[in-house]
């Protein structure tokens, strides 16, 4: 702050007028001379304040634990809404933001049940198995007491705890996604490749043309993808911890919760081929499958098992009965939408890195592990006016 000049300062000098007149011209200089000291005082003082916010920023900058510079050229990536992968000169750097600094409650949740032998000495040593065949009409041969939801999820209290998706398609709905689907060549070999979607067109570029991806891994435009939101009515619905890789967190994170898994655990899954065309943009993967015009407006039901390259015919899974609700069409989605997805992924609390890359798909399942129960849905288009 600048001191003030004190009145009596002013009244001290103002009394050694002579009445001469002179007594005026030595009040104004002597005036001058103290107005000049009192302004080289504030500039002193301005200028300890100025060296001392530099140092002080100096100081907290190098015990600051994070700093994040954004670039506001580079926040938004085209129609999409979502940021970029940082460009040069950014700065990112890693923050304990107060959603991880939370406890995770549904960590470790997992059962543990290993793979077993789907037969022993011919004879199901199982439950219903999946992907099945969904294509309408058929039904398989194993007989099971299990019942398949036939509602919405939502309805009976259950809510999507993870999403992830595996190469090419589990299922089998015979024109649409089938044997005779073609696609480009994976780029990941070390997995198995599920059936195609039969609407790819090499001649299209939306089908061929190269899309960057910036948090997806080993995606291809082209390639078909069958998406699963595993849904559990012992989810930790509506909290940071809803989300869990992998998925048996989340579907077993409550515990005393789970009595009937086929009436209490349930799997969506909906078949898409990608193509790079924003016209097929979809804002919000994560909650859930698609139900919207010709999206989810044929379904098929079924009670099976959970899924995966690392089960056959041969080598079945022990979580079963679960529901299966699975979309008879495939749909196209840009490669934006699964971008955006996977970024939504990676800001859960929960470490999901492990689901934003396809999974291996199971061989279909054979008639004699399907359950005899397939159910059908088909949900009436409202038509425009």
């Amino acid at each position: 702050m600048c001191p003030n000049p004190k009145s009596s300062d002013v009244e001290d000098q103002a009394t050694t007028s002579n009445g001469s007149g002179c007594g005026s011209a030595s009040f104004k200089s002597d005036f001058t001379l103290a107005l000049m000291m009192v302004i080289s005082i504030c500039a002193i003082l301005m200028v300890g304040e100025l060296a001392s916010l530099v140092s002080f920023a100096g100081k907290t900058k190098e015990s600051s634990p994070a700093t994040i510079i954004v670039n506001p050229a580079s926040e938004s990536s085209g129609s999409t809404g979502f940021p970029s992968t940082p460009s040069t000169g950014d700065v990112y750097e890693d923050v304990t933001t107060i959603l991880c600094m939370g406890e995770n409650v549904c960590a470790g949740k997992k059962p543990d049940l290993p793979n077993v032998a789907c037969l022993i000495n011919a004879t199901e040593n199982v439950g219903p198995q999946a992907g099945a065949n969904v294509t309408k009409g058929y039904n398989g041969t194993m007989v099971v007491d299990s019942v398949p939801i036939t509602t919405p999820y939502w309805m009976n209290g259950m809510c999507p705890v993870n999403v992830h998706w595996h190469l090419g398609a589990e299922h089998l709905s015979v024109g649409e996604y089938d044997e005779t689907g073609n696609g480009p060549e994976p780029t990941n070999g070390m997995i198995r490749e599920g059936h195609q979607c039969t609407m790819f067109d090499a001649n299209d570029e939306k089908f061929t043309k190269p899309y960057e991806w910036k948090y997806c891994k080993e995606m291809e435009v082209g390639q078909t993808y069958e998406v699963h939101w595993p849904h559990s009515a012992a989810g930790a619905c509506g909290t940071p911890n809803q989300y869990q890789t992998p998925f048996y967190d989340g579907v077993f994170c409550t515990d005393g919760v789970i009595s009937d898994t086929a009436s209490q655990i349930g799997v969506q899954a909906q078949v898409f081929i990608v193509v790079n065309d924003e016209t097929h943009f979809w804002p919000d993967l994560l909650r859930g499958m698609i139900v919207d015009g010709e999206m989810g407006s044929d379904v098929a039901m079924y009670t099976g098992s959970t899924t995966g390259d690392a089960r056959s015919n041969e080598v079945c899974s022990q979580y079963t009965p679960i529901t299966w609700q699975v979309d008879r069409k495939c749909h196209m989605m840009s490669a934006s939408a699964f971008d955006k997805l996977c970024y939504d992924m990676l800001q859960q609390r929960d470490d999901m890195s492990e689901d934003v890359h396809p999974h291996g798909s199971r061989e279909t399942v054979a008639d004699n592990l399907a359950a005899a129960n397939h159910a059908n849905r088909r949900r009436a288009r409202v038509l425009k006016a």
